[in-house]
């Protein structure tokens, strides 16, 4: 068993020996109140290692999932055209909350 903190947040993990592997059927969302947040999280938890995925997914250095999710994504997804945001969100790695509302409202 291991305590630790990342970005202010406190985590336990304990370690599943071989029959409980780490995949990514565990993911860890963050929180971003900006732009520059989802920046910063996603730079740290793509360096030494990570590998970036689609729509806000990342595997950090040390194989762990996390999606990067900027605040009011929910909101935009839940609205009148959250069709056209997904769209634009499909072709993205790191999530652009402006490019996504942006889709959103009908502007390229």
């Amino acid at each position: 068993m291991v305590e630790f903190s990342l970005f202010g947040q406190r985590f336990e993990a304990l370690n599943g020996g071989p029959h409980f592997p780490l995949n990514v059927a565990i993911a860890l969302p963050t929180g971003c109140e900006s732009a520059e947040d989802v920046d910063r999280h996603w730079d740290a938890l793509t360096a030494d290692g990570g590998a970036e995925g689609r729509c806000g997914w990342l595997k950090s250095g040390l194989s762990v999932s996390w999606q990067v999710i900027p605040d009011g994504l929910g909101a935009l997804m839940s609205g009148s055209v959250p069709v056209r945001a997904a769209q634009a969100m499909m072709a993205m790695n790191k999530l652009d909350l402006a490019a996504m509302r942006a889709a959103a409202d009908g502007v390229s």
